[in-house]
């Protein structure tokens, strides 16, 4: 085979797509194809060859190609068979990919050209090179996933969550926003097949339709809980709001404020305040970040959010 090595920026873009939280068939078979695509220059694979290859096949060209970064060989797998342990322990794996998983990629090598700034999954997969167990702190390995409807519950929860000395990165702990209550069904049925793990999911009080569609889905591990009213951002204190919307105004064109107290959607009050105000277009995720900054004490965690932490703390990995 003709090879072209891999940069250290791709190795890092692999490894980063490699270790985060996806079906390991669909993200194992994306990244190897790319590899082999971009760095095989001889003999070139057809698409078409790439998607009817064995698996076997498939790793062997991929490793191949990857440890031809490096100048060196690599006998020692502690790492490859700690990735591999993990993802068994997350995923019903398929004998296809059980052979994407058992490679002989030069991980050890890859840890060395890391960067400093990498995200959390990163952080998490360089701690692998150690031979003694290290203390959790980046969200990894996962042991919980949170499903929700939006960006203001991924946002926010994981905030409040700290405040109330429960934190999700400590204890593995994953939040996935679906984008809506029909693609939290889609989300969750696909889960429930392949996952080994708890699911909690958090629905809007107008999703009851879709809570008869999840129920009969759940195991025993999964718990579920639907708002008691409204959608995550009604469950925000009012102090919360106020206090946010004078951080993010400096104070300024504040009135009336007190109709958000009658307001029966609080979304629907942002939306009018922001708009008679003369700001921009109001946007959850925007809000939910300036919401996160103002979030300092137990005060600003609302009963109802403090129940659902409770719920989610008590969600146990099967033995």
């Amino acid at each position: 085979m003709k090879i072209k090595p891999l940069t250290k920026e791709q190795l890092t873009i692999s490894i980063d797509r490699l270790t985060r939280f996806k079906d390991p068939e669909i993200k194992y078979l994306r990244v190897f194809k790319d590899i082999i695509t971009n760095n095989l220059i001889e003999p070139k694979i057809k698409k078409q060859e790439l998607d009817n290859m064995d698996y076997d096949e498939l790793k062997r060209i991929a490793e191949t190609i990857i440890n031809s970064s490096f100048n060196e060989n690599n006998n020692d797998f502690f790492i490859n068979q700690k990735l591999y342990d993990y993802e068994n322990s997350l995923f019903n794996l398929n004998e296809n990919t059980k052979k994407l998983l058992k490679n002989k990629i030069n991980y050890k090598k890859i840890i060395e050209i890391l960067p400093e700034n990498i995200p959390n999954n990163l952080k998490w997969f360089k701690t692998l090179a150690n031979q003694t167990p290290v203390e959790q702190s980046f969200g990894y390995p996962i042991q919980t996933i949170i499903l929700c409807e939006g960006i203001t519950e991924e946002i926010l929860l994981p905030k409040f969550s700290q405040i109330c000395d429960f934190d999700f990165n400590k204890y593995g702990i994953h939040i996935l926003s679906a984008g809506g209550k029909n693609q939290v069904v889609k989300y969750f049925y696909n889960f429930a097949d392949k996952l080994k793990i708890p699911i909690f999911i958090l629905l809007d009080n107008d999703a009851q339709s879709n809570l008869m569609e999840i129920e009969p889905k759940l195991r025993e591990i999964d718990k579920i809980h639907l708002l008691k009213s409204g959608e995550f951002e009604d469950l925000l204190p009012n102090s919360l709001i106020i206090k946010t919307l004078k951080y993010a105004t400096q104070n300024i064109s504040l009135a009336p404020i007190e109709d958000l107290e009658n307001c029966p959607s609080k979304v629907e009050f942002l939306e009018n305040f922001f708009k008679h105000r003369g700001l921009h277009e109001f946007k959850k995720s925007e809000f939910a970040q300036l919401v996160k900054e103002n979030i300092t004490d137990i005060n600003d965690v609302s009963p109802e959010i403090i129940e659902i932490i409770k719920e989610i703390k008590g969600t146990k990995v099967p033995s």
